[in-house]
């Protein structure tokens, strides 16, 4: 089969990438390279079966072209990372929004079977943990710029569900948990490359807030088997089902885990979100999944501990830094 992964150039939608190529299917990967990299997908490059195209998911005339000849569309491509949101929060509303609108439309056109990537962070400061795909959403204020990914990932989120009940589209949307990995980059504010890097050149660990908010962290190779499990299931469509790992962990534990893991002798020292992002900031302190969905529709159960996750990761960026 042909795969057209949107976002193809980011962490999570490389690793798809490969392991599709991996299982004899062709790729195509669009991306317009703004938060993705070509280093990212470079040892692909070239490779049989696999196509790179540096174009933007909102430009509908190439991606018509791209949908055309696809047979399954995994959509990746949006606004990520705490850091970006908050800087940029027109470009997260507009690539969200309209990105989804534009492979939605097409793949009803072309009638494809299409996988959206949703986030964890649709459940808001809800407290009712953990996670079930069908509970309440609680969102804060719109006077925090960072409730605008939530609020338009929760969009997309809807539009594939309209398109699969008005229309008959085949759609699954999945809420992703904290993702890491290899190749993850910290620019953007993720936490565990940020530490992890941090740790290795001796420098301080900077937690933000208390540290008391935890969260659940899962090995990409562990989301790109339920990525492909999902697709690949019947009764997935139609669906909205949780991605992750259910191992929480407190933001100073994580921390901590990661200076004994490295053997460093980093200090963790702890700001204010207000300092962090140099505005007033919103979160959430427990972000967990419930797994039982994921679970009954294709036999998900995470393979990789957080411990065994951190450790390799640790063992990437050393490399990197030779």
């Amino acid at each position: 089969m042909r795969f057209l992964i949107t976002g193809g150039a980011g962490f999570i939608g490389s690793h798809l990438a490969e392991a599709l190529l991996a299982r004899g299917h062709d790729v195509t990967v669009v991306d317009d390279l703004s938060t993705g990299s070509l280093t990212n997908i470079q040892h692909l490059m070239g490779g049989e079966g696999f196509q790179f195209v540096r174009e933007s998911v909102r430009n509908s005339s190439t991606m018509a072209v791209l949908v055309q000849q696809c047979d399954v569309i995994f959509h990746l491509a949006a606004a990520v990372g705490v850091q970006l949101i908050v800087e940029r929060p027109v470009h997260t509303i507009e690539t969200n929004i309209h990105g989804t609108e534009v492979v939605l439309r097409l793949a009803n056109k072309f009638g494809r079977r299409v996988f959206i990537a949703s986030t964890s962070e649709v459940y808001g400061k809800s407290t009712k943990v953990p996670f079930g795909e069908n509970d309440d959403s609680l969102l804060g204020s719109t006077r925090y710029t960072r409730w605008s990914y939530a609020c338009s990932k929760m969009v997309d989120e809807f539009l594939a569900l309209a398109y699969h009940d008005q229309y008959g589209l085949q759609t699954t949307v999945g809420r992703l948990f904290n993702t890491v990995g290899p190749r993850q980059t910290g620019t953007y504010g993720m936490v565990v490359p940020r530490f992890i890097r941090a740790a290795l050149r001796g420098e301080p660990l900077t937690v933000y807030g208390t540290g008391e908010q935890s969260r659940c962290f899962c090995h990409v190779a562990d989301v790109v088997r339920a990525v492909i499990g999902l697709i690949e299931c019947p009764a997935a469509v139609g669906e909205v089902v949780n991605i992750g790992s259910d191992e929480s962990v407190t933001i100073n534990e994580l921390a901590e885990k990661i200076v004994a893991l490295t053997g460093s002798a980093s200090e963790i020292r702890h700001i204010s979100y207000e300092e962090a992002y140099g505005r007033p900031f919103d979160d959430m302190l427990i972000r967990k999944p419930d797994l039982t969905k994921i679970g009954r529709l294709i036999g998900f159960k995470p393979r990789y501990s957080l411990q065994e996750t951190l450790g390799e990761i640790i063992e990437y960026e050393r490399r990197l830094l030779g």
